[in-house]
């Protein structure tokens, strides 16, 4: 139980300057208490401590400087804009203002002393401060005496406001030791500061303090800080699990089914799906549900794993669900389903947006009465019309592309009281260590490290768009000899709509250049129906070159494809540069990925690159990826809870991963009285992470 004076306890609207109205925009960043304040970071510091010359300007380096104002014009070029010269005796400057009124021209008048905040850029006129905040004389005030703080901050809530209440939050902090939530001797600080000490320095640090060592993260401020989040984290994941680990689940096993699936197979498994196929029948013989993540390269045969587990499930008289996040994706699912297990006798049903009015109704009532033992789908899956007579298995692939809270709405359609479905999750982005930890480490993991015998390497070649006749010939010559060929088009922008046009544009240009050939269009704007049947055209090879857009980054298998064309390779992730290249190179002939950039590269672009020409290896690619990207974007569109780091860094911190599992998990065992606060602490809400 905390102090009545502990932080948690101290409601923000105590506070001077909180009233309701500010009070509510606060909690929209989530501070609702003291403590909030305390722990809301500042992401960066501004040097309003000291003068620069005019002459020692740099560009985009934040500065203070001072000087006389020479003069203040409006000018009229494209834009009309108010022109104000600077000059300090060392150099000019000019300030640059497009929104301006004319009391603001007339109060720059010409002899007036001025000090200017920004961050000076090339400009028409050398170097210009666009729109920077400033003050004139003639009594200008104190410097600041320490580094101005930058808070993450939201609509209505200014940098000084935030700057106001940490202030207060310090002052309180003087006299009030805060409590230290990690026991004594738990944790190695290594002569880091402690947590009074290691706030102030984060929130008011001085001139002198190394500023580069607080922003790097090298800080022993910091460090100490990030200990205790990554224990917080990995408290939570630890807490999500214990609650998934105390509901029940059916006792599933069989092996009748499974073993005619894989007599009637042409090939035989590899020893990595053997292994990881085990793991699964041993958690599903247990009496609390299966939470295990399969990771797999493209083309590592998780699918077939999944059939596997899903045959376990019904030969024990459970339904079982595969959710995938798109169309195209649970296609490809549903034809292999259909493919291996139709002639076991079992039926294959579908539920997506596409289906018709009549097929969606047969589908429902079969679920809802248990005839249907195995369904594949996307979203609509946990829509309100489904209902199950008795899931017992959900399998969810790409799961980082769903919300939290409709992975558990499918969950849900299976709960019979304290009793829920086994999960599967697939994904064939392989995920790095780091993240696997933090973002997945409630769940147990398979890795099918193995490829099926017979696939070559797909050998990768960087070309600039200069070269792009010399690819089309290649083309051509690689699909007159009998295989066939992709060609991806991408854009900066996320849009469908723009995505096509590029995609278009694209295949008229190849269809001209090529008239030997069948050439197909795949993209995003396109019905589902007409989707799915050119892309059945290019499967039965009765197109020799498909122009797609990044639609086709999953869901599509045809051996026969050989080449692979990306445009604007430089501006994709490496993550998704490797999952379209695993479009080709599945099957036994020698596959080629052609990545065309546009010139000049960045130097990020070029590390993508060389990274894609020297490995094949999805998980030396992913953790490159992460170290290029970092976490967030890595991920892309966040889930709630799944990645919420205020100071840690999983790339930077990640030698403090493993220890702070440990720290969390004797925490949980030793000292549950502290954990829901250190959660309430670092996490806001994830106290209720095990309901996740």
């Amino acid at each position: 139980m905390s102090r009545p004076d502990a932080p948690e306890r101290i409601d923000i609207t105590r506070l001077k300057g909180v009233g309701p109205r500010a009070a509510e925009r606060l909690a929209k960043l989530g501070l609702h208490t003291l403590e909030d304040v305390l722990f809301h970071l500042p992401f960066r510091y501004e040097d309003r401590t000291r003068i620069t010359p005019i002459g020692g300007l740099r560009p985009e380096q934040g500065v203070v400087i001072e000087g006389e104002v020479l003069a203040a014009d409006v000018v009229f070029g494209k834009r009309r804009s108010l022109l104000c010269k600077v000059g300090d005796g060392t150099g000019l400057v000019v300030l640059r203002f497009y929104h301006f009124s004319a009391a603001q021209k007339n109060a720059l008048e010409k002899g007036r002393a001025i000090r200017v905040y920004g961050e000076p850029r090339p400009g028409a006129a050398g170097l210009e401060f666009y729109h920077p905040e400033y003050q004139t004389g003639p009594d200008l005030p104190p410097l600041e005496k320490s580094l101005t703080p930058i808070y993450p901050t939201t609509d209505g809530v200014s940098q000084k406001l935030l700057r106001n209440l940490a202030g207060q939050a310090l002052q309180w902090l003087r006299t009030h030791e805060p409590e230290e939530l990690i026991p004594a001797g738990l944790l190695d600080r290594g002569g880091l500061p402690g947590l009074a000490e290691a706030l102030s320095k984060l929130h008011h640090p001085q001139p002198d303090d190394p500023v580069d060592l607080l922003l790097d993260g090298n800080h022993p401020a910091v460090k100490r800080l990030v200990m205790e989040e990554m224990v917080a984290h990995q408290l939570g994941m630890l807490a999500k699990r214990a609650g998934q680990k105390a509901l029940q689940a059916p006792t599933l096993e069989g092996e009748r089914l499974t073993g005619q699936l894989l007599k009637s197979l042409p090939f035989a498994l590899t020893g990595a799906q053997q292994r990881v196929i085990g793991e699964i029948r041993a958690d599903l013989r247990r009496h609390h549900p299966m939470l295990r993540l399969i990771q797999g390269d493209v083309g590592s045969g998780k699918t077939l794993v999944a059939a596997a587990a899903a045959l376990v499930a019904m030969e024990s008289g459970y339904q079982v669900a595969l959710m995938a996040p798109t169309e195209l994706l649970a296609e490809q699912h549903l034809n292999n389903f259909r493919q291996w297990l139709t002639p076991l006798g079992i039926q294959v049903h579908w539920l997506a947006g596409s289906v018709g009015v009549k097929a969606r109704r047969e589908t429902l009532a079969a679920l809802a009465d248990g005839s249907g033992a195995l369904v594949v789908g996307t979203h609509a899956l946990f829509q309100e019309a489904v209902a199950f007579q008795r899931l017992g298995l959900i399998i969810i692939d790409e799961q980082h592309r769903f919300g939290v809270q409709q992975r558990l709405a499918l969950r849900e359609k299976g709960r019979f009281g304290n009793q829920v479905p086994h999960q599967l999750t697939l994904t064939a982005t392989p995920i790095p260590r780091t993240l696997a930890m933090s973002v997945y480490g409630d769940l147990d993991t398979s890795v099918i490290d193995e490829m099926p015998p017979g696939r070559k390497p797909i050998q990768t070649l960087a070309l600039p768009t200069s070269r792009r006749d010399d690819v089309v010939a290649r083309i051509r010559a690689a699909c007159l000899e009998g295989t066939q060929a992709y060609w991806v088009c991408t854009l900066i922008e996320e849009s469908d709509e723009l995505q096509a046009q590029a995609a278009e544009a694209t295949f008229e240009t190849l269809r001209e250049a090529l008239p030997e050939l069948t050439v197909e269009l795949v993209h995003g704007r396109m019905k589902a129906k007409e989707k799915q049947e050119r892309m059945a055209r290019f499967s039965r090879g009765e197109a020799q070159l498909l122009v797609a857009t990044t639609v086709i980054e999953v869901g599509v298998d045809v051996p026969n494809a050989t080449l692979m064309v990306m445009e604007n390779a430089e501006r994709l992730g490496l993550a998704q540069l490797h999952q379209l290249r695993g479009r080709v190179g599945r099957g036994g002939a020698q596959s080629y990925c052609l990545l065309l950039y546009q010139t000049p590269l960045s130097q990020t672009a070029k590390k993508r690159l060389a990274v894609m020409r020297d490995t094949s290896d999805g998980f030396v690619i992913a953790e490159e990826d992460l170290k290029l990207r970092g976490p967030g974007e890595w991920l892309g569109t966040r889930q709630t809870g799944d990645l919420a780091f205020r100071i840690a860094d999983l790339v930077r911190d990640e030698a403090l991963m493993a220890p702070a599992r440990q720290v969390a998990a004797e925490l949980l065992a030793n000292h549950p009285h502290q954990v829901e606060r250190l959660l309430r602490r670092w996490l806001r809400g994830g106290e209720d992470f095990a309901d996740v």
